[in-house]
């Protein structure tokens, strides 16, 4: 790989065929070019499968699940069969800048990073950008991730043996990555943010997130996941539900 670290790129898909080509493309468009893109598709229903093998490319591999299984479990099968130094996720809706894995790499290297994430610019599911911005924090760090999660999966780079140790769980109607990133962060000390709008993140209009009510229930979950109780993962999550009322709130009205 003539020095350069190689980096697995995992993106778990369902039913992603009106998103997934412009996901698969904004990836071996990087000016990073030492990657292999490891697609799993969860068994989908529609020509998600059949976009996928459009394309090409050799570094990308295609795995289909036996059975849907959700995206925590398609992300860990990823982890599992993962060979580069460094992994990063991206959902098949979201869509990378060109240079993102080029800054990226270089930022964790100055920074000494195991694990980091980039701001977010956010847009509609016909791809139409809105013009918030969320940032990134230079240093986020246990206590405040609990306030609130910063860190979009899609913009995440970290390293694999890290990642290895606290695969995604796969309990139903839970923020699965963010219980993973609370883990890790307890661990490490703190997620480094590069801030710099790297990831256009979609709001899907099927996405798991798109009720308010399973959003708070899913995040409960996620707390009690962590280790919190009753009472604790209850006041958590009211916290986190009026921080999440209020990014929507800045994201639709663009401010």
């Amino acid at each position: 790989m003539n020095g350069h670290p190689l980096v697995s790129v995992i993106m778990p898909t369902y039913n992603a065929g009106k998103t997934i080509k412009d996901s698969i493309q904004s990836v071996l468009s990087q000016s990073y070019t030492y990657f292999e893109l490891i697609i799993i598709d969860d068994c989908s229903t529609d020509n998600t499968n059949e976009i996928i093998h459009m394309f090409t490319d050799p570094r990308i591999h295609y795995i289909c699940n036996e059975k849907n299984s959700g995206v925590a479990t398609s992300r860990n099968v990823g982890i599992k069969i993962a060979t580069g130094e460094w992994i990063a996720f991206l959902d098949s809706d979201d869509i990378w800048d060109a240079d993102k894995l080029t800054l990226q790499l270089s930022f964790a290297n100055k920074v000494n990073a195991k694990i980091s994430y980039t701001a977010s610019f956010f847009m509609n599911f016909e791809g139409r950008r809105y013009n918030w911005v969320m940032p990134a924090v230079y240093k986020l760090n246990y206590k405040a991730l609990l306030r609130r999660n910063l860190i979009s999966c899609s913009s995440v780079l970290i390293k694999r043996e890290l990642m290895s140790k606290h695969l995604f769980p796969t309990k139903p109607k839970t923020h699965e990555d963010y219980v993973a990133w609370l883990k890790i962060v307890r661990e490490v000390g703190v997620a480094y943010g590069l801030d710099e709008p790297l990831l256009r993140y979609r709001l899907s209009k099927i996405s798991k997130s798109s009720s308010r009510l399973k959003s708070a229930i899913m995040t409960y979950n996620a707390y009690r996941e962590s280790g919190f109780n009753l009472f604790l993962a209850t006041m958590l999550t009211i916290r986190y539900a009026k921080y999440s009322i209020m990014k929507r709130h800045k994201i639709l009205r663009g401010v």
